[in-house]
């Protein structure tokens, strides 16, 4: 059973950054696909960005904006969200979610298209 534990939110002022933690134990993490949602008050959760096995991502480019850079570090088994520019709309719950190849895509809440899921970090932006 793999196990996420997220770290990292707080309060914050608009333009500021934060870096979001993610570590991941129960799997090779280096067979991990990762991927940060957030979930913003009275919404849904929606995936924000990706992060392959071997480093290739993807983003949400509607929500991200160039503002957000997803990263892995396979030697700490953990992923990470540096996100700059932060707007008050960027509150909100940010969760990391984890599958591999093969595993059955579960649902946590609204949070959908992964297998494993963290609890989440919380995000408040002040304007």
């Amino acid at each position: 059973e793999v196990q996420l534990v997220e770290s990292g939110g707080g309060s914050v002022s608009a333009g500021r950054s934060l870096r979001l933690s993610c570590t991941a134990s129960g799997y090779p993490f280096e067979k991990l696909r990762l991927a940060w949602y957030r979930q913003s008050p009275g919404s849904e959760c929606t995936d924000i960005a990706e992060i392959y096995t071997g480093g290739d991502t993807w983003y949400r480019t509607y929500v991200v904006q160039g503002r957000f850079t997803i990263s892995r570090d396979d030697s700490r088994s953990t992923v990470y969200l540096q996100m700059n520019d932060l707007r008050p709309e960027d509150s909100g719950i940010y969760r990391c979610g984890a599958d591999f190849f093969g595993s059955q895509l579960t649902t946590s809440g609204t949070c959908t298209g992964k297998t494993y899921w963290g609890k989440g970090t919380t995000v408040t932006i002040a304007s």
